[in-house]
Order: C-alpha cells, then structure tokens, then sequence
C-alpha cells in the first residue's frame, strides 16, 4: 500500500498517476502497486512534478515500524534513526515574502535583514561537513531489498578529506539478472559465478570497513535497506551509522536541475568519472559530488 500526495503538480502528472493510483481527494493518492512500479511511479513525479512538492509513505519490512518515506522539494526530510524511519522538522520555517509575515511576529527592533544574517550564523555553527567519512554504494539485481539482491558493493575510506582505503566485492547471486539490470551496470550472471563471493563471507567484512564512520551515499535510503536487509537475514547487528545523503543535499544546494540523479550531477559538475552504476566508481562519484557540495555550503554561510 502506498499514499502519494502532490501539491501543486502538473495537470499531465496528476492524470498519469491515476493509472496506477485512485485519487480518494484532490492530490490524494492510493493504490497497492509492486515495489517496482512504486519506484518507478517515483521516478516520474521526480521528473515532471516541476516546482510542486510530493510526499511518498509505503510499506517496507526494513524499516521496524514498516514504513518508508519519499519526499521532493518538501520542507520535511526522512531519515533513518536506529532503524526507525522519522520525518525530519526543518530547523528554519520557509517564509514565501515579507508580506506573508506581519511585521509584529519580527520581535520589535530587529528588521527582517538582522534575523535573517542571525539564522545564517545559527546555521552556519550547526552545519559541520564531514573529514572522515565513508563512502558506499550497492548495484542489484532489482529494486525491492525483500525480493532482489546486491550483486556488488563498494566503499571508500576517506580520513581528512584524503581516500585511505577502498573496498570492493561481486557477490555470488541465487536468482537472476535481468537484462535491464545487466546493461546498466555490465555484469553478467557469468561474472558473478565466477568472480562473485558469498554475500554472508562478505558481508561482516564490510560491516569492518566501514566501522562506526558517517556514511556518504547517493539516494542512500536505496543502499541502506538493502544492507539493512542483508544484515537482518545473516544476524548481523542493523547499520546505525550517521548519514548524508547527497541527493537530500544536492537539493539544498542546487535549484531548476531536471532531475537529481548522480549521472546529471557528475554532468553537471563535469566530475571527471571512468563509468558510472559500478560501486566503487560511484562510491568516487559520490565523494567528489559530496566535496562539490560542501563548497557551495560553505560559500553561502
């Protein structure tokens, strides 16, 4: 079950979403759709929903409450905490004009321009980007953790902004990989037999790697409940590391981008890349995105 609510959407998109979903209000959306269709019905509100905001809640089983959470141009992030998935409150309220706020609600004698320099400073000493950190990123053979699996995953250790370390593994895989997932990231089933390792060899080996370091992912929400998934299933202890995800924040940073895919940021940063949906080129993707934006973060504080 999912419930999508879109606010002030293209006209288009609203029609195209009825075919999967009912509309029980105006910009109200149900429907029972499998994971793939839900991310892919995701994929097209991301591209067309233009300036208007959409809010996604559906079922997961990796999460301990069972729900999951997408949200574009909303004031009200997810986030991951402890295994429990929590709508984030945005520390400053969005105010559209001067008009919009009576004069009164500006505390007396400091004009709209102090409070503003005031909370950029207040941001300023809450906003810390991360030295150490590390970098991941999973390809599989699908999109749903409950029914497909990771055929590959990598990390980067980063320790003062420098690479220390990389990982990388194939994992052997029980299923199969379809062609779609084959021609996005190269590797074939043969591959995978013959270069693949377990996932449950490889697994706690990682788990090591990364350590309790931050993690840097992009969509990371896509990584984290399949490692989540990996680790609930071998008894491994569920992932709690700290997060930063760079399409949330390549969203604060970035306005008018058709759409925030990794490929058109690394576009649009002219990141120099040897071949993208392979972990550990993205994992150095990732890391040279995170660095871009946290330049821009630190030039408007």
């Amino acid at each position: 079950m999912i419930v999508l609510t879109l606010t002030n959407g293209p006209p288009s998109l609203r029609g195209e979403l009825t075919r999967w979903l009912l509309e029980i209000d105006t910009g109200v959306y149900v429907g029972r759709v499998s994971a793939r269709v839900r991310e892919q019905i995701w994929h097209r509100v991301q591209e067309h929903v233009q300036s208007g905001r959409a809010i996604m809640v559906f079922h997961s089983g990796t999460s301990e409450q069972g729900l999951d959470f997408r949200t574009h141009n909303a004031e009200w992030e997810p986030i991951d905490f402890d295994g429990l998935k929590l709508m984030l409150r945005p520390s400053l309220p969005r105010i559209a004009s001067r008009d919009a706020v009576p004069e009164e609600t500006l505390n007396g004698k400091f004009s709209r321009s102090a409070k503003m320099q005031t909370a950029k400073r207040m941001t300023k000493s809450v906003y810390r980007p991360w030295h150490d950190y590390v970098v991941i990123d999973v390809e599989t053979t699908g999109l749903s953790p409950e029914r497909d699996e990771m055929m590959e995953i990598g990390a980067v250790k980063v320790r003062e902004r420098q690479v220390e370390a990389t990982f990388q593994a194939l994992l052997k895989i029980n299923g199969r990989i379809s062609p779609s997932a084959s021609k996005l990231t190269g590797l074939t089933e043969e591959m995978l037999q013959a270069e693949g390792r377990r996932l449950e060899e490889v697994l706690p080996e990682f788990l090591a790697f990364i350590g309790d370091l931050p993690v840097i992912a992009h969509h990371g929400y896509f990584d984290y409940a399949f490692i989540r998934a990996a680790c609930a299933k071998y008894g491994f202890p569920l992932i709690t590391n700290q997060r930063t995800d760079t399409n949330s924040l390549a969203k604060r940073c970035i306005d008018k981008l058709a759409n925030y895919r990794l490929d058109t940021l690394v576009d649009y940063f002219q990141i120099p890349v040897k071949r993208l949906h392979r972990s550990l080129d993205d994992c150095f993707a990732t890391m040279q995105l995170y660095q871009k934006l946290n330049e821009i973060r630190e030039q408007e504080l």
